[in-house]
């Protein structure tokens, strides 16, 4: 399940591998760091570890600090990215006793680990590492619209969390196995873990958004392509400032809509419904046209976890034949999903 890696813009000397932290969380889409560490960097990971009594797992071996250390390991990794990205009081004691046993501690939350007293001086007791992965580089330029070289392939959603991190690696690895030159471009906290590089995009000043989204895909040797890890949604009333800039500025010649089919809310906003498929396709081609007007779409991703695998056979097939489009989940992968690639290289 592991990512290729490559070298990405801001790329990190993360120490590895890693013990990842569940915190005490019980919702499973709060862990999705720890997931998707687990799903794609499994073999750089020694174990997991939930505290106050949460069942919640990843699937890996439980540890103490200790038990982490002498297993090999290099780092705690916050896996948890909550509400708000704040370190909660009932965390502080497990990760101050992570760097007494010898851990460094990696987090993509907003807070800065460094800003908790007691962990910054539990860090400076032991000679200890915080990196905090949600830093943008310096010097980010504005964007300028400039049609760039290479090509592009650019992960978009209905909502957040509905598998545009997932979508984007498993289109990267599919291109790999075909012998095609392809980098994946990290956008996120997780992705930028997996890949060891990237830009937290959600981090960046507005102003320089898609700047940023240039810097990230640079240009190209003509048959090379960027495959970019998409933010948020255009129909997110929280989070489609994030996603218009990195639309702008990665100028994708193919964009992938990432879609939940059993959601029916945007998650955790009121009264907001999520967006048909058609509709993501059609506003994201007219907003893209500002900086590619090739802009296209290569298909459709569902997220179809809560879903047999009869279900989602039946699922993808009639959403295939109804929107006249490739349908495919990646992680089932299949057919479908061959199919899917086929038509975004097409």
């Amino acid at each position: 399940m592991n990512a290729p890696s490559q070298t990405l813009a801001g790329s990190l000397n993360l120490p590895q591998p890693y013990l990842l932290f569940l915190g005490d969380v019980a919702e499973p889409s709060f862990a999705k760091t720890a997931f998707g560490l687990a799903h794609w960097a499994s073999d750089r990971c020694v174990g997991e570890l939930a505290i106050g009594g949460s069942a919640l797992s990843v699937g890996l071996t439980p540890m103490t600090p200790a038990e982490a250390v002498a297993a090999g390991g290099k780092a705690l990794v916050i896996g948890v990215a909550n509400s708000g990205g704040v370190i909660p009081e009932s965390w502080q004691a497990t990760l101050v006793e992570a760097l007494d046993a010898g851990l460094d501690i990696v987090s993509g939350l907003h807070v800065r680990l460094g800003a908790i007293p007691a962990i910054a001086e539990a860090a400076k007791r032991n000679g200890r590492r915080l990196i905090d992965v949600r830093t943008p580089p310096a010097g980010i330029p504005v964007g300028t619209g400039r049609k760039r070289s290479g090509k592009r392939l650019l992960a978009v959603g209905t909502d957040c969390a509905v598998g545009k991190k997932y979508t984007a690696l498993a289109i990267h690895r599919a291109m790999a196995e075909r012998g095609i030159d392809a980098d994946f471009r990290a956008t996120g906290q997780t992705g930028i873990m997996i890949a060891g590089g990237g830009i937290p995009m959600d981090a960046v000043i507005s102003d320089f958004e898609a700047g940023a989204a240039e810097v990230l895909s640079p240009d190209a040797p003509a048959g090379h392509w960027d495959v970019i890890e998409g933010q948020g949604s255009l129909f997110n009333p929280s989070f489609a400032a994030v996603t218009l800039g990195l639309l702008h500025g990665s100028q994708p010649d193919v964009f992938v809509v990432c879609h939940d089919p059993a959601r029916k809310a945007m998650l955790g906003i009121d009264g907001f419904g999520l967006p048909p498929v058609e509709e993501v396709i059609d506003m994201t081609v007219r907003l893209g046209k500002l900086t590619n007007p090739d802009i296209r779409c290569g298909g459709i991703s569902f997220n179809t976890g809560s879903y047999s695998a009869e279900e989602a056979d039946r699922l993808i097939a009639r959403e295939s034949d109804r929107l006249g489009i490739p349908v495919a989940d990646p992680v089932r992968g299949g057919r479908a999903f061959d199919a899917l690639v086929d038509h975004c290289l097409a």
